[in-house]
């Protein structure tokens, strides 16, 4: 896990045949924070793709490198003291050594932070 203690799990479930949801709730504390930016936290969206990728291993079982990303639209911003928790919506799909993602993040409340979509390859 390149993030460490960034975020943790809270709960995962299948819900279709390859869409998953993932609960995760940021670290607040992590020192990423302290100089992005200080005094008005936001995750970067290189560790929110980072987390996708992270959570795309571990359903795909495989090693995985980021070949495209692609309709990447951040709507919100994401910050650790106001909206921890985030329910990443994922649907998983393999081709050959293609892992697909289509992925929709959003707070509690509903309101949409990421949507993307992303071809990893296998390792």
């Amino acid at each position: 896990m390149m993030l460490q203690d960034f975020y943790k799990i809270i709960e995962h479930r299948k819900s279709d045949k390859n869409e998953f949801v993932v609960v995760i709730e940021l670290n607040k504390d992590h020192s990423v924070f302290e100089g992005h930016f200080p005094g008005n936290p936001v995750t970067p969206g290189v560790c929110m793709i980072q987390i996708l990728k992270e959570i795309t291993e571990e359903f795909a079982a495989s090693t995985l490198l980021l070949e495209r990303i692609s309709n990447v639209k951040f709507t919100a911003l994401i910050n650790p003291f106001i909206t921890p928790i985030l329910h990443l919506k994922m649907e998983i799909t393999t081709e050959g050594e293609f892992v697909k993602i289509k992925n929709i993040s959003t707070f509690e409340d509903g309101t949409i932070a990421l949507k993307c979509n992303g071809t990893f390859v296998k390792k």
